[in-house]
């Protein structure tokens, strides 16, 4: 596998459930270029010079450049971007799973920033917060009114800088600051437990360069609580992706060697590749196999995984081979869809290009782009049936998504009146009280899909959607 890439990659989550989402590999830039359009740029160079000496104030050359170079690379599909400074050192963290931060996962709870859990051994967890905690002061910034992402910007920072916090704990009625001083910190993707005497649960929240290594200690820890392990579900709901090669090594570990994983293909010669689950199409370093040390059981025991319309990318991969090959149930609702491979290259020290150069297909040569992976069982995501499922957006909701057809989409004006109706109702979510609402945390003994796919574990009746149905490829106007 002389030729085989060096594969990295990005998460870029949007705000409801993986809205956009990448699996990219990494490649130095190709050595020659097409013959050039020379019109159009001396159009280009006309038009730039006449902004610079004519426009109302003076403009940044600079910055004229690089938004041109932006417009250009976002004209083509919702993957494909220019990193400048910033968002490449962003890039950059986002595969690492490092970033300088407290350390502790985060929701929102009315409008504040909810404590998920401390990360264990971080700032945070030193400090002494607490899941539920509610964050109602970054510094001097009063929470409520800033997004999600404007909260962790404002709790990110430079290593060894001091942030304070005003914590909010319910159960002890007291509101309290909290001065932490950031750090590194290296984030989990890997969650789980035995749920009950004979089965556990494993959830990959994103695909990221430590994900491999976590999954194996996670799966050798509930060995080791639960030797006799009679079913395990494989949690990949609202997982937007990430690396490749971690998508093939999850699927590995499943697998029997040396099955195909996933195929991709583009124009370039070196994007029409086959993975297969051996290691050399996973391992990122020399050395020894991580998977080598997981239980031999974990080829055969049974297999349930669980996902959504939030599982894209790198989560549609394992999903995808894993039933192809008829090693597991696919259990929940049918995927994003997101089946472009992207290629990330340098352009100077700090900046660069991730540009689309390939789909991928499934075992069976299946591409997803813009439909997803179709569960073997179709579960709703609650008791009251998919309550906010529509609110996610899906690859073929995106402007501009690669399609196999000519022409622009129809709207179905059945689903956007679906959606409002959906939207009237997460309002009145919102208004409830937390243990009022219809959607508690992934894997607790409330989670509805969890339920469900343990009692397909067991053989038991499984509580099958009366409504959900496969979504076709969009209809395309000629």
């Amino acid at each position: 596998m002389s030729h085989k890439l060096k594969i990295a990659g990005w998460i870029s989550v949007g705000a409801l459930a993986g809205a956009l989402t990448t699996v990219s590999l990494q490649t130095v830039a190709r050595g020659s270029l097409a013959p050039l359009p020379l019109e159009e740029l001396q159009q280009l160079a006309a038009v730039f010079g006449m902004v610079k000496s004519d426009y109302v104030e003076p403009v940044d050359e600079k910055k004229l450049i690089t938004d041109a170079i932006s417009g250009m690379v976002a004209s083509l599909d919702p993957h494909s971007q220019y990193f400048d400074k910033k968002s490449f050192k962003e890039f950059r963290e986002g595969t690492s799973g490092r970033f300088v931060g407290v350390g502790i996962e985060i929701s929102q709870e009315d409008g504040l920033v909810k404590v998920i859990s401390p990360i264990e051994g971080s700032p945070a967890f030193r400090a002494g917060l607490k899941p539920n905690d509610l964050i109602t002061k970054i510094d001097d910034t009063v929470v409520k009114g800033l997004t999600l992402n404007e909260a962790v910007k404002r709790m990110r920072g430079e290593p060894n800088t001091k942030v304070m916090l005003t914590i909010f704990r319910k159960d002890e009625n007291r509101t309290f600051p909290v001065t932490i001083t950031r750090e590194e910190i290296r984030t989990q993707s890997v969650r789980g437990k035995v749920m009950e005497p004979g089965y556990a649960w494993i959830r990959l929240s994103q695909f990221q360069e430590r994900t491999v290594d976590d999954f194996v200690r996670k799966v050798d820890e509930i060995y080791k609580a639960e030797p006799n392990l009679k079913g395990l579900v494989l949690d990949l709901r609202n997982d937007p992706g990430g690396l490749l090669d971690a998508a093939v090594a999850i699927s590995a570990a499943f697998l029997p060697e040396n099955v195909v994983v996933v195929s991709t293909n583009g124009q370039l010669a070196e994007s029409k590749f086959v993975y297969k689950a051996a290691p050399e199409f996973y391992q990122r370093r020399a050395g020894p196999d991580p998977l080598r040390r997981l239980p031999a059981a974990l080829k055969t025991v049974p297999l349930v995984v669980l996902v959504n319309e939030g599982s894209a990318s790198a989560s549609e991969i394992v999903a995808g081979a894993l039933q192809d090959h008829k090693r597991a149930a696919v259990l929940g609702s049918q995927t994003f869809g997101k089946g472009s491979v992207q290629t990330v290259r340098p352009l100077g020290p700090d900046t660069g290009l991730k540009l689309t150069t390939a789909r991928y297909y499934t075992p069976t040569g299946k591409s997803i782009q813009a439909k997803g992976i179709v569960p073997d069982v179709m579960v709703d995501e609650s008791e009251e049936g998919n309550v906010f499922a529509l609110l996610r957006t899906r690859e073929a909701d995106l402007d501009k998504h690669l399609g196999n057809g000519q022409g622009a989409e129809v709207k179905d004006a059945a689903r956007e009146k679906m959606r409002e109706d959906a939207r009237k109702k997460a309002e009145e979510e919102a208004r409830k009280g937390p243990s009022d609402r219809k959607m508690p945390e992934f894997g607790t003994e409330k989670d509805f899909q969890l339920t469900q796919a343990l009692n397909q574990l067991k053989g038991r009746p499984v509580l099958i959607s009366k409504t959900m149905v496969e979504r076709k490829e969009e209809k395309k106007e000629n």
